[in-house]
């Protein structure tokens, strides 16, 4: 089980995430949202080291943009929540990890991933709302059952430790991992460690025990 977390902008509180073991990292560069990075200083994310992967969060940027911030800031990873098209989200890939996010609701459907499927390296299955990502919000996990392609997963959308130990209900085998963002928060953000080591701890004993069985 992968950990990402995500919307992270404070040097000093991006350090302390990264050093909990964090697997990806995720800083948003979407001036709409609450936590987006501004103008955050490029040596931030000097602590970060491989193989934590430094995730940038876009949404219908420009082509030039994502490559500028991509040599910036020495992003390893991008991931689109908008509405990229396979094309262009293929065109990151000789310089980064993929990620294509989807908002999902009841009526979803998965036959419009399709054409994505050799296009990005892993989708992030986010809860559909009127803004793009951290709502808070959970969707209908039971909905998983219905994705069939071989793109490993993400799941994001509402997790905190109220319903992390819910995780195990799903048995799609291409559940990759977990984006914990704003239920994990002390302002947007701005990351509360003692609960983000609390759901640490538990989703390692929970992938151990997963592995062991």
């Amino acid at each position: 089980m992968k950990i990402k977390v995500c919307g992270l902008r404070d040097p000093e509180n991006i350090s302390m995430v990264a050093d909990l073991g964090a697997d990806y990292v995720g800083f948003i560069c979407y001036e709409r949202s609450p936590r987006f990075i501004g103008n955050m200083p490029a040596d931030a994310l000097n602590n970060i080291s491989a193989p934590v992967h430094k995730t940038a969060v876009f949404v219908d940027e420009p082509e030039a943009n994502i490559n500028a911030l991509i040599d910036n800031y020495g992003f390893n990873a991008v991931q689109l929540h908008g509405n990229e098209s396979p094309e262009f989200a293929d065109s990151f890939r000789n310089k980064a990890t993929v990620i294509k996010a989807f908002g999902l609701d009841n009526d979803f459907d998965f036959d419009q991933l399709n054409v994505y499927a050799d296009k990005v390296d892993y989708f992030l299955f986010d809860t559909k709302t009127a803004i793009y990502g951290g709502s808070g919000k959970t969707f209908n996990w039971n909905i998983l059952d219905k994705y069939k392609l071989s793109v490993p997963f993400f799941l994001s959308g509402g997790l905190s430790l109220d319903n992390l130990e819910e995780l195990k209900k799903i048995t799609n085998p291409q559940f990759y991992g977990v984006d914990l963002n704003s239920r994990f928060e002390t302002a947007p953000g701005m990351k509360d460690i003692e609960k983000l080591k609390q759901a640490f701890n538990l989703l390692k004993q929970f992938t151990a025990h997963e592995i062991r069985s």
